[in-house]
Order: structure tokens, then C-alpha cells, then sequence
């Protein structure tokens, strides 16, 4: 199972922004690693480090999903995040059937959907730990029905792909300042919607940041509503 992105030695950067899922890697080709700048030395002060540089800033924004408490438990804010995982797997059409839309099956919680890599056969929800051993059982469950709605031929990836949707209680995340940590901000525990509520939770939380007037109250999505 894919596990939250561990630094890389000293004098690796970041991979290139990819949309395939993340496995786990930082292979990169040696050409795609720029050089260091001589004036920036890593060290052991306090600072927003990017692997192998080290940038001082006055604030920092922590927007990474369902691994957030990672670094924000040790920072002793704990906040009520959960995890929900699921499954897809993309199917060859059986024969020259073809399929231009979604198409949900709500009794027994699965959906077909047309992409560019086939058809995608989606699971529901399944509650374990965040790095727990795939179990996509879902699939042998359900594979009967949808081959009975519809013609699904072999799969295309040799395993179902999985991801982990970071969930708080109210289904709302949580933009704004980090409780105690002056200069830390958070954005993070938009669950199934993280593309669809990227743009508008970045802006909110850049219009905070630079002290303009935000275009909708931030209040409801305060790490703060979660305090007992």
C-alpha cells in the first residue's frame, strides 16, 4: 500500500507534478534535479524544509490530506480526521459496446464510468486504516452485477487502484490559521471533493493569508469548531 511520501536523501527534490496516483517513489531522472543554490544551506534551525533545502518563511501552509496529522499530532494539534478509502479498476468494453456517461447503480453502490483509460468501475466506501494492505474485496462482490448492467470486458491495470479520502466529522475541512502555531496555516479534509474544492479552499485561504476580505465567511471551516 501507497504510505505518505518519505523525504529522499539530501540533494533529492520533489518529483514533477504527475496526475498518475502516487506509488510510493521518488524516482526521478538525474537531469530533472536542479542545482542547489549556493547560498541556501540546510541545517537544524527551525524552518519550512523542502528535502533537501531548508526555506525560512513567515508562514507555511500544511495541505496534505490524509497525511496532515502526521505533522500536525507532534505540533499537538489533533484534530478529528479519518480516513476513507476506495477502490477503481478500468475495464475493456466487451465487443464495440460502448458508454457516454455515467452510469450509477445506487442499490448496490457502484458506478460505471467512460474515461480515457475504458471504463471505470468504481466501489463505495470502505472504512480501515489509512496504511493498511489493500483489500479490494468490493470487486468480487460486485463484478456480477455490473457485468450484468453492463458488457465489461478484461481490466486494464493489473491491480484495482486505491486512494484515501480525508474525512472530518461535519464533512467539511478545515481552512484557516493552525490553533497555537503562529504563522501556520491548514487546508485540508475536503474528503471526495478535493479537485472540486481546490481552487475556491485556495483562494479562501490566500485571501486570509494576505489580509484581504474574503469572499465568504471562513468561521464555519475553523480547526477551532472541533474543540471539545
Amino acid at each position: 500500500a501507497a504510505t505518505a511520501p518519505a523525504a529522499p536523501p539530501a540533494g533529492r527534490v520533489p518529483p514533477p507534478p504527475s496526475d498518475e496516483p502516487f506509488d510510493g517513489t521518488d524516482e526521478q531522472p538525474p537531469a530533472a534535479q536542479p542545482p542547489v543554490a549556493e547560498d541556501v544551506v540546510p541545517d537544524e534551525t527551525p524552518s519550512a524544509s523542502v528535502w533537501a533545502d531548508v526555506v525560512d518563511s513567515p508562514d507555511a501552509v500544511v495541505a496534505l490530506g490524509p497525511w496532515g496529522q502526521d505533522v500536525l499530532d507532534p505540533l499537538g494539534i489533533s484534530l478529528p480526521l479519518e480516513v476513507k478509502r476506495g477502490y477503481h479498476r478500468h475495464y475493456r468494453p466487451d465487443g464495440n459496446k460502448g458508454l457516454n456517461r455515467p452510469v450509477l447503480d445506487a442499490e448496490v453502490g457502484y458506478a460505471v464510468v467512460p474515461m480515457e483509460q475504458g471504463l471505470r468501475l468504481t466501489t463505495g466506501a470502505e472504512f480501515a486504516h489509512r496504511d493498511a494492505p489493500p483489500t479490494p474485496v468490493q470487486f468480487d462482490r460486485l463484478m456480477s452485477k455490473a457485468r450484468a448492467l453492463f458488457p465489461l470486458g478484461e481490466p486494464v491495470e493489473a491491480e484495482p487502484w486505491m486512494g484515501r479520502r480525508p474525512c472530518f466529522p461535519d464533512s467539511m475541512p478545515v481552512i484557516g490559521r493552525a490553533p497555537g502555531q503562529p504563522g501556520l496555516w491548514l487546508d485540508y479534509g475536503h474528503a471526495h471533493w478535493g479537485l472540486t474544492l481546490a481552487p475556491v479552499s485556495g483562494r479562501l485561504l490566500a485571501e486570509m493569508m494576505t489580509g484581504e476580505v474574503p469572499f465568504t465567511d471562513p468561521a464555519p471551516y475553523r480547526a477551532e469548531r472541533f474543540a471539545a
